[in-house]
């Protein structure tokens, strides 16, 4: 297995279909998971893939380091497998990953702590085959534990078990994908240059708003109540207070300048933000530390009125 994504090993990797158990036109679904520090959680996660009622035709782990995921992980697939590193970063790390892709392929982007219902690649291929007009979906989080402790992988399961197949399956047109598990159609982002903004540093605090309002301009993003899954919400490897803090407030107002978020709806997420930590910063949830997060809205704030705040400042607080 490769670590580095050099052409002649990706050329290898891509000319075969192993995994494939249905041909739906041209289309191939690469499954990328981009992860730092947290092998823990990702070898608990990523054999769960094997459950797919459709296997995918190209699975990527995007590392910044060789600790961050074991390759003998990937030993259960059939289907052709890359681990690939390089600088640390959401936003670079998912990069590498549309590096891989054919015009005809669908992108599957889940994070390393996202479970798939047993269908849901099944069903992505499905909706793209269908709805040439989309350009992005993502699923329904049947539970999120972002905004909580968390769940281990059996309150997961749990959780997913429990679930009802809907009883109608919709899309819904919406602003942007949610991180955690969205699928890209290639093509458009292939005829563009599209890439994810490595200016939005570490875990890329709204990195899908700015990809999916740039993706907007090919097609319809939706979500869709076929793909379902579980957020489990690890607590482990994620952003210190202080840069979430600083990113709650420059992220928002770089993509304002930028074009990709609209001056309302940012400003908006701000005011939210800085209240909540104001509000609980005496009594804060034991898995999040409001104290970092209200420094640094108030650092982004006084950078923000002296000209100084880029995104990028997150990265210089301790």
């Amino acid at each position: 297995m490769s670590m580095n994504a050099s052409h002649p090993i990706l050329s290898s990797a891509l000319s075969s279909n192993e995994c494939s158990t249905q041909n739906l036109a041209k289309m191939r679904l690469v499954l990328a998971i981009a992860t730092t520090g947290r092998a823990q959680i990702l070898a608990e996660t990523v054999p769960d893939i094997l459950r797919q009622t459709r296997a995918p035709d190209l699975i990527v782990l995007s590392v910044a380091a060789k600790e961050d995921a074991d390759p003998r992980l990937l030993e259960p697939f059939e289907c052709p497998k890359l681990v690939v590193n390089g600088p640390r970063g959401l936003c670079a790390q998912r990069n590498r990953a549309l590096e891989v892709l054919r015009p005809d392929d669908v992108l599957l982007l889940i994070d390393d702590d996202f479970l798939m219902a047993p269908d849901y690649i099944e069903q992505t291929l499905r909706l793209f085959h269908l709805h040439p007009d989309v350009v992005m979906a993502t699923g329904t989080v049947l539970s999120d534990g972002i905004g909580g402790p968390g769940y281990d992988v059996a309150e997961g399961h749990a959780k997913l078990a429990r679930a009802k197949p809907p009883q109608v399956r919709a899309l819904t047109d919406i602003y942007n994908g949610y991180g955690c598990n969205m699928a890209i159609r290639a093509r458009p982002v292939l005829e563009r240059g599209l890439r994810f903004d490595e200016r939005l540093p570490l875990y890329g605090w709204l990195e899908d708003v700015d990809f999916s309002r740039q993706l907007s301009a090919g097609g319809r993003i939706v979500r869709s109540t076929a793909l379902t899954g579980v957020h489990l919400g690890t607590k482990t490897g994620r952003t210190k207070g202080v840069r979430l803090g600083y990113s709650q407030i420059a992220n928002p107002v770089y993509l304002i300048r930028k074009g990709t978020m609209s001056p309302r709806r940012a400003l908006r997420m701000v005011g939210q933000n800085v209240g909540t930590n104001l509000l609980r910063v005496w009594r804060p949830e034991p898995w999040i530390d409001r104290r970092g997060r209200l420094k640094g809205n108030l650092l982004a704030l006084r950078d923000l009125l002296t000209g100084r705040m880029t995104p990028e400042r997150a990265l210089t607080l301790r």
